[in-house]
């Protein structure tokens, strides 16, 4: 592992939180598609399959902020434990509702339910920032998280469609739920590195989505999103037109592969000035990687060209991780870093949608043109709301000076 890379890691507890947190981050990408495949294995149903993993990704995307708002108030352990707790038990309820064939109401009763999953990534780019906040390791840790990110799309996939098809179909989704229990509550045990919670008078009233940074941010990555959604959808369905339907996920592979490889380089550089000009010149990139797409004329062409597509991906996401620390208040650090997340669960749902339409009426050749109009969106958004990320939100509150945070603050120096 490069210097770098080893140096964040000299602060004690951080091997442990980060090892739990890509446990706890495997069911991001196993969840849904592993619902796909039990489903469309169990009842034939492609329909009813995508409906449902639609439904958790929509759950989570709209449960997950209020789990990190109340995380930033009472702390990790007291909140990530029991939403975990009712998430598992939704799992458990909709593998067994899909095998023994209860009503579809009760399917997607189940599927919403599984949405209180916790925003672990989250987690622990809270922990980071508590540890490293206002230093260079910081920018380190937030690249090698997205690294971790990039890993866990990489196999989580593979692993979810391959169990359940050689296994048994509930296989990929009991796996996943076996990860975010294990990953959760070991986790939840490391009480040293646990961020100190901001009471209630430490914190301003609403949500942190009242920032106009933050708006800006979560806009973009809706078009981010339906990026990712449709080219995941587009990729299957032209692979199957070729005649190569399992090497779809090979090929979605070496499109994470792309952005793992920037990550672990963005790692490394250090950067002067603000952040604002690298994060539009990375949703500028992503939208200008989705060109060669629409010239896509073979499997091969189009593994290279997702390859360099997703170059772009992991420094977007890391310069957009530290845009979010300049534009929230401290005590609400967690819940705006989840509204990114749920930004992007809200644009897969609608990229998935729009290229299965897309796919339906004109074939899967026309499909790339989902992801290419979606890069286009988010470039429009960046540049509309760009003056609003060149003013960094002024950290007020009590937030920050007081209590909690001075604590932190102490807690980094002595690491120091």
């Amino acid at each position: 592992m490069p210097s770098p890379y080893r140096a964040i890691f000299a602060a004690p507890g951080t091997k442990g939180f980060s090892t739990a947190g890509f446990l706890g981050r495997m069911p991001l990408s196993m969840m849904g598609i592993g619902i796909v495949t039990m489903v469309s294995q169990l009842t034939g149903r492609y329909g009813l399959a995508g409906a449902l993993s639609a439904t958790v990704a929509l759950s989570a995307a709209a449960i997950g902020p209020q789990i990190s708002r109340l995380v930033d108030r009472h702390g990790q352990r007291r909140v990530l434990r029991p939403a975990t707790l009712v998430s598992l038990a939704a799992v458990a309820g909709l593998l067994l509702a899909a095998k023994f064939e209860f009503p579809d109401w009760t399917l997607f009763v189940f599927a919403a339910l599984v949405g209180c999953v916790p925003s672990v990534g989250s987690m622990i780019r809270a922990r980071w920032a508590a540890i490293y906040r206002d230093t260079p390791q910081l920018h380190t840790a937030y690249s090698f998280e997205s690294v971790v990110d990039e890993v866990c799309f990489i196999f989580g996939p593979i692993i979810s469609i391959g169990l359940s098809t050689v296994w048994f179909p509930e296989a990929g989704p009991l796996l996943a739920g076996v990860f975010l229990a294990v990953g959760v509550f070991w986790l939840t045990a490391q009480r040293a590195t646990e961020p100190v919670p901001h009471p209630r008078e430490h914190h301003t009233k609403g949500s942190a989505l009242r920032s106009g940074g933050l708006q800006v941010l979560v806009a973009t990555f809706v078009a981010t999103g339906a990026i990712f959604g449709s080219i995941d959808v587009v990729t299957v369905a032209y692979a199957e037109d070729q005649g190569h339907k399992a090497a779809a996920s090979l090929v979605l592979a070496v499109y994470a592969l792309g952005s793992c490889v920037a990550g672990a380089a963005f790692g490394l550089m250090h950067f002067k000035g603000a952040p604002a000009p690298r994060w539009l010149l990375g949703v500028c990139a992503m939208a200008v990687s989705m060109i060669p797409l629409q010239l896509v004329g073979n499997l091969p062409f189009l593994a290279v060209a997702l390859f360099i597509a997703g170059l772009s991906i992991a420094p977007t996401m890391i310069t957009t991780m530290a845009l979010v620390e300049q534009h929230v208040p401290r005590a609400k650090l967690t819940e705006g870093m989840t509204w990114v997340s749920t930004g992007l669960a809200v644009g897969i749902a609608l990229g998935s949608s729009a290229a299965g339409w897309v796919i339906d009426a004109a074939g899967s050749d026309a499909g790339y043109g989902v992801p290419g109009i979606s890069g286009a969106v988010a470039v429009a958004v960046g540049f509309l709301g760009y003056r609003r990320l060149k003013k960094p939100v002024p950290q007020r509150g009590g937030t920050h000076e007081h209590g909690n945070g001075h604590g932190q603050r102490e807690e980094h120096s002595g690491m120091a």
